[in-house]
């Protein structure tokens, strides 16, 4: 037989691994109920976001929130896109700019969105669909290509609060003067576990989506 591989402490590897598992299960567990049980979450979500600035501009730029293979969009979509046309409604802007792309073969959600708009009365002249861009960088990049061809630098953005931060830089390191414009901030009415908990996944995905776009150098 092999003898066991020794850890550091001179203890073999798989003793070392049965202490780590309880105690790994113990802070899993007591984040879990942190998160559910408490306002964490909703503490740290807050600052995520910022004010808004709803000042006319030249266009407004909504960004995708996923959409389901029906052809349903997510919560957040919804939001998103509806925010805009209320934007668009009240005369901020002229264009309205819908991103999403398609999601597991299913309708593009740039398209539905803007099928939504039509409905709700906008003028399909001042609606410009991209369904290409996946990431908040890449619908940066092609904002820029459609509306800075059409003279465009000043836009109100639209996403939710806590992508607030991270959008807004990449759309100004593509050459625009962004004003924010985010949906509704959803933590003040957080209160039952799974809420917190998608809350705090929500949370956590974006603060590693930070880190990975400061260290890819996008902000």
């Amino acid at each position: 037989m092999r003898p066991l591989q020794m850890g550091a402490l001179g203890r073999p590897r798989r003793m070392v691994w049965a202490d780590l598992c309880p105690l790994l299960g113990g802070v899993g567990l007591a984040l879990f109920l942190v998160s559910a049980f408490t306002p964490l979450s909703n503490l740290l979500s807050r600052p995520m976001g910022g004010p808004s600035a709803l000042e006319p501009a030249e266009a407004i730029v909504v960004l995708g929130g996923g959409v389901m293979p029906n052809g349903v969009l997510s919560n957040s979509s919804m939001r998103r896109a509806l925010h805009g046309i209320l934007l668009h409604r009240k005369g901020l802007a002229p264009l309205l700019v819908f991103f999403g792309p398609v999601r597991d073969s299913g309708p593009a959600e740039a398209e539905v969105r803007a099928e939504l708009a039509r409905a709700l009365g906008v003028a399909p002249r001042v609606i410009l669909a991209a369904a290409e861009p996946r990431t908040t960088r890449e619908e940066a990049l092609r904002g820029s290509v459609l509306l800075q061809a059409k003279g465009v630098q000043r836009i109100l953005l639209v996403t939710d609060a806590y992508h607030m931060r991270r959008a807004r830089t990449a759309f100004e390191q593509a050459g625009f003067e962004v004003l924010a414009a985010p949906t509704h901030d959803l933590s003040s009415g957080v209160f039952r576990p799974g809420e917190r908990l998608a809350l705090m996944r929500r949370v956590v995905e974006e603060r590693l989506a930070r880190l990975y776009y400061g260290l890819a150098g996008y902000l």
